[in-house]
């Protein structure tokens, strides 16, 4: 009864479209890394003192706004768009989609992350895969809580975005989230490195084979998540409902 119980659940989720929503969040997320990874390396090719020079910092951060509000574009009717297992995280807080939904989008986007990159890799032969690292004089925690507040402003963004993209200025959704992400990125990149996404840092840490303060990009990102949907839902917008449908039938952002 059990084992058929449980047959029939995961059924539901190697559907078809199941299937296309899970496809949709690899290609945006490894598009997204690619972009995101591949600016950082390239302005560290072209520059000669990445610590004293802030056009990198605008170099990587113009690339972040382009390329996310391009994937979020790319796979918003398929999968929602939310290349970010934090985003995905603060959606299954809200309710927007199941857990199974989610975990199956998390292995989406972490293999997607960990391919980018190691194309980038391969490709550049003599680069050096770039991790996300903190500032030395900062502390694990206060780099986590910079890393909590920023992803808490990019899911707020997403939330308001899918909003945005039901009504009449719909398609301003995922550049309003892409201008956000950049933002932040100039905002923190000295500092913890504006990541907000722990595909993007895991991908990055597992080429390059380090993995230190690795916890900085789960923590943060995942509690601040997670609070910005419970504040957008429950206080900020209570009782409204996004309107796309999940592959599992769920309703989210």
């Amino acid at each position: 009864m059990a084992l058929a119980s449980f047959t029939a659940r995961f059924k539901q989720f190697v559907t078809p479209d199941a299937l296309r929503s899970y496809l949709a969040e690899f290609i945006s997320t490894f598009f997204y890394v690619f972009v995101v990874v591949g600016s950082a390396m390239a302005s560290r090719k072209l520059m000669s003192d990445l610590a004293t020079d802030p056009s990198s910092l605008v170099l990587v951060a113009i690339a972040n706004t382009f390329a996310l509000s391009s994937s979020v574009y790319i796979a918003s009717n398929v999968s929602g768009g939310h290349v970010n297992p934090a985003v995905t995280f603060g959606l299954a807080v809200g309710g927007h989609v199941s857990v199974s939904t989610a975990l199956f989008y998390w292995v989406s986007q972490m293999l997607a992350s960990v391919m980018a990159c190691l194309l980038l890799k391969v490709a550049t032969v003599s680069q050096d895969v770039p991790i996300y690292t903190i500032a030395s004089e900062m502390t694990g925690f206060g780099a986590s809580m910079v890393e909590g507040v920023l992803t808490f402003g990019l899911v707020y963004a997403v939330y308001a975005g899918g909003d945005t993209r039901s009504g009449p200025l719909r398609s301003i959704g995922p550049l309003v989230i892409g201008l956000m992400a950049g933002s932040m990125v100039l905002a923190a990149g000295p500092f913890s490195g504006g990541s907000m996404n722990p595909a993007l840092a895991f991908g990055s840490a597992v080429v390059a084979g380090r993995f230190k303060n690795q916890a900085v990009y789960w923590v943060g990102p995942l509690i601040g998540a997670a609070v910005a949907g419970l504040l957008y839902d429950n206080i900020v917008f209570p009782g409204h409902v996004s309107g796309r449908v999940n592959s599992d039938g769920t309703t989210g952002v």
